[in-house]
């Protein structure tokens, strides 16, 4: 069922516009360190003050890393691009023909930006937003960073109302894409399924508890009801890992969760995935299944990351069989995900 593209009763003409975290744009090495300087110049990614940030990011990564990066982005660069922003304009297309109303892509750092797409919008007619977060858990540095980047920029956008889809990590209609995408790749044998998230900060767990006193305060916080569950990353990982698994038939004692891309030596978000890896192999598990729930679309750490350094990891300490599911990239179930997310935003009252 598609929406109407114009309410004359609330005079309002209402578009999408979905958003993924970004991507070089190409793997050449000076745009890679423009994307890594943007993306580890905001505060919700590096939270440290400015000239801490600064100096860090200056100083010690940005003379460094954007090479290391920029080769693992040539091995995942396909002809038509970055296989995040490529994926994210299929899904676009896909879209769009069901909601019967305009639809943008953007990216949380570099292109296309939010200023282009509520351009675009802007130029479709629409004064009605609903800002789709292509990220099922919140985090400070991919959720939040998103919505408050669109909230900016909006404001030289006046007479747009903005309407912000809520992280959608235990939604049945994404719980049933996981599952259905997921299915060619469980059908076949395997010992153990690793559910692999990215991983986050420690202290960003506790900046984003507005309780301050129940993130990480024991080792079952995220089985203890609490209003910190609304912010927590973690808890929303546990949540979806849980109901993926129940829903695809995965016994309990052959699925885990790790946690991967870390940076820097503060303390993590653990099980490290590289660790488990290790320690599956070792453990005689032979035939792994990997899936990466917090990914919607395959990127740098789902190709490179997982599909190659992960499995010669796995396969290097004893593993046989190392199988990664795709993501749900533009998987029809997914888009139907979409679409029905996007609806029930849409059917709400507009947002002033």
């Amino acid at each position: 069922m598609t929406v109407s593209t114009s309410d004359p009763a609330a005079g309002n003409r209402p578009g999408i516009l979905l958003m993924n975290l970004g991507s070089p744009d190409s793997p050449a090495v000076s745009d890679v360190r423009r994307y890594l300087r943007e993306f580890l110049m905001d505060g919700r990614v590096l939270d440290a003050p400015w000239p801490i940030r600064f100096l860090i990011v200056h100083g010690f990564i940005l003379p460094f890393r954007p090479q290391k990066s920029a080769h693992a982005y040539e091995q995942v660069w396909t002809p038509e691009g970055s296989p995040l922003v490529v994926m994210g304009r299929l899904l676009r297309d896909r879209v769009a023909p069901r909601l019967g109303c305009p639809v943008e892509l953007c990216m949380r750092y570099q292109n296309p930006t939010p200023t282009a797409a509520l351009t675009a919008l802007q130029t479709q007619g629409v004064n009605r937003v609903v800002l789709l977060p292509l990220f099922p858990h919140y985090a400070m540095s991919s959720y939040e960073s998103a919505v408050e980047k669109v909230r900016e920029d909006l404001r030289a956008f006046p007479g747009m109302t903005l309407a912000v889809v809520p992280p959608f990590y235990r939604h049945p209609a994404y719980l049933d894409a996981l599952v259905q995408s997921a299915q060619p790749t469980l059908a076949q044998p395997y010992d153990h399924v690793l559910i692999s998230y990215h991983g986050l900060p420690e202290r960003h767990l506790r900046k984003s508890d507005p309780t301050k006193q129940h993130c990480l305060s024991c080792a079952d916080c995220c089985e203890k009801p609490s209003p910190a569950h609304a912010t927590c990353y973690r808890h929303q990982c546990f949540e979806t890992a849980r109901e993926f698994t129940r829903l695809a038939g995965v016994p309990t004692a052959r699925w885990s969760v790790s946690f991967q891309s870390r940076l820097g030596r503060d303390p993590w978000l653990e099980p490290n995935t590289e660790t488990e890896l290790v320690r599956l192999a070792q453990s005689g598990v032979k035939r792994l299944v990997v899936l990466s729930p917090a990914f919607v679309a395959d990127c740098l750490e789902t190709i490179e990351e997982l599909g190659l350094r992960a499995r010669e990891l796995f396969l290097g300490a004893g593993g046989a069989e190392f199988h990664l599911a795709p993501c749900l990239n533009e998987h029809p179930a997914w888009v139907a995900a979409v679409e029905t997310l996007a609806q029930e935003s849409l059917r709400q009252p507009p947002a002033h």
